[in-house]
């Protein structure tokens, strides 16, 4: 094998091994710690990188080891993947700085810092995955590197959300087994190619081909929020500010969502998604899931978890994008996948520092906190703006494509979701917005001194700065080459054969 060969499972190996020696690390070994965090973290960056230059120019990067007869473990950068193990790589950048913060003086770091290596190394191989077998083994342990994150502070609340945590998602990975394993039983584990590889089958095998996609997506559903699959989501809130970032923006619902893009793209192609009469199934699917989330976030009183409902519709965007089967949707439901992550990682960074500076947890506590944190303030303004889709935001852009797709696929009615899901948005978040900027402050809970210079500690304010800033890029500079637009349209044009 030559280095192109090798370089996907180095860009895997590039978090577990540091991950690894974490775990050997004492609480006190502060320096060494952080070192391996941020060598893992800039190692990835520039393997990514170099791999997505390469991708960009055409280049096949390829790795195939023995695993299972007939099923070899395969990591296979292609555009769709390096989409996903951009988003994720970048993001983990600004969370484990945040994350290192975050948890400055707390206990069980390097235990916390282990997993959550192993975690992101998880996400970065399930993307990369070449074949049905190689995600469904990746997406199991992310699962298990995940659990120990949301029971990490090892409260009563946290332990029962971690117990609920397992039996979803465990539950939802045996269903994805089953549904995987149907179909190798049929066709073998080809590489997930463009258009699919079931169409031999079709004649034959309809009704083996519509129970594998049902369970497929009932599997995949569980880590993507999809009614009624989604109330670990929630639940899982107790876990720190930085799980709760890694959770919503880079792990574990968009490894939910990005397989749905693979098992509808690439297992069974739009021929037979159309055939099969699928797609509009998943359709009203997603279409239920966003307005039951904005719904719902409507009704929460706590500010995490308001959020976390944001997150069960936000990201059937995603789904709802894919399974419309036309190239214009399709387009924005994958650049949702990034505009949602960068847009909600920076709400929950922002939600973090309100809870580690000032206490605040509870949405009527926000009053005035605007005057107290102002870059945290408007960090949090820019990522709600998103969400709702204000102009010259990057959920604009996902909202347009979505709408202008739905028109193209036949779906007028999905125009109504896209509008109730968005007016939803502006009234869970606008008085939010209100209450931060323009009503007097109130006593907070508490006020912690963790700097003498900034608003709270600059490892906790530099991360929403950042990433509401790339909220707003994305949006301003989305006719760039190097925008998440076009890079997702550059997917459409080769991973699913458009013009």
């Amino acid at each position: 094998m030559d280095w192109n060969s090798w370089l996907p499972l180095w860009v895997v190996l590039s978090s577990l091994l540091p991950g690894l020696l974490i775990f050997t690390l004492a609480e006190d070994r502060y320096v060494l710690r952080t070192s391996l965090n941020m060598g893992g973290v800039l190692l990835k960056l520039g393997l990514v990188g170099w791999m997505w230059q390469g991708v960009k120019a055409g280049q096949d990067y390829y790795f195939e080891l023995p695993f299972l007869p007939g099923a070899p473990l395969v990591l296979h950068g292609d555009a769709l993947s390096m989409q996903f193990v951009l988003l994720s790589s970048v993001l983990w950048c600004v969370t484990t700085l945040y994350a290192i913060g975050y948890l400055e003086g707390s206990p069980l770091r390097s235990r916390f810092f282990g997993y959550f290596n192993l975690c992101v190394s998880a996400t970065v191989g399930l993307a990369l995955s070449g074949n049905l077998v190689s995600f469904v083994l990746f997406y199991e342990l992310l699962t298990l590197a995940t659990f120990p994150l949301v029971v990490h502070r090892g409260t009563a609340a946290a332990l029962k959300a971690g117990r609920r945590y397992l039996a979803y998602t465990l539950t939802g990975g045996t269903v994805l087994l089953f549904g995987a394993a149907l179909l190798h039983s049929l066709i073998g584990s080809p590489v997930f190619m463009p258009g699919g590889y079931l169409q031999p089958l079709l004649a034959e095998h309809s009704g083996v081909l519509t129970l594998a996609f049902v369970l497929l997506i009932a599997g995949l559903g569980v880590k993507a929020a999809l009614l009624p699959l989604h109330g670990w989501l929630p639940e899982a809130m107790v876990a720190p500010a930085p799980v709760s970032a890694l959770l919503h923006a880079v792990a574990v619902v968009k490894a939910g969502a990005f397989g749905i893009v693979r098992v509808v793209y690439d297992v069974f192609g739009v021929e037979v998604m159309q055939q099969l009469d699928l797609g509009w199934l998943l359709v009203v699917l997603a279409s239920s899931t966003i307005l039951y989330g904005s719904w719902r976030a409507l009704q929460q009183q706590d500010l995490k978890r308001r959020l976390a409902y944001s997150t069960v519709s936000q990201v059937s965007y995603v789904t709802l994008g894919v399974a419309m089967l036309g190239p214009v949707a399709a387009i924005g439901g994958l650049v949702h996948l990034v505009h949602q992550g960068v847009m909600k990682i920076t709400l929950f960074f922002c939600a973090g520092n309100f809870a580690e500076t000032l206490g605040i947890h509870k949405i009527q506590e926000l009053n005035g906190v605007g005057r107290r944190m102002p870059l945290s303030s408007a960090a949090f303004t820019l990522g709600a703006a998103g969400m709702i889709g204000l102009p010259a935001t990057a959920g604009m852009l996902s909202k347009w494509y979505l709408a202008t797709g739905a028109l193209e696929a036949g779906y007028p009615w999905v125009l109504l979701v896209l509008l109730g899901s968005s007016a939803m948005n502006a009234m869970y978040f606008l008085p939010l917005l209100y209450r931060i900027w323009f009503l007097p402050a109130a006593p907070w809970p508490q006020e912690r001194v963790l700097s003498n210079r900034f608003e709270t500690h600059w490892m906790l304010l530099l991360p929403p700065v950042l990433t509401a800033a790339l909220v707003l890029l994305m949006g301003l500079l989305a006719g760039t080459d190097i925008s998440p637009l076009s890079w997702s349209k550059l997917i459409v044009e080769r991973e699913f054969s458009y013009d």
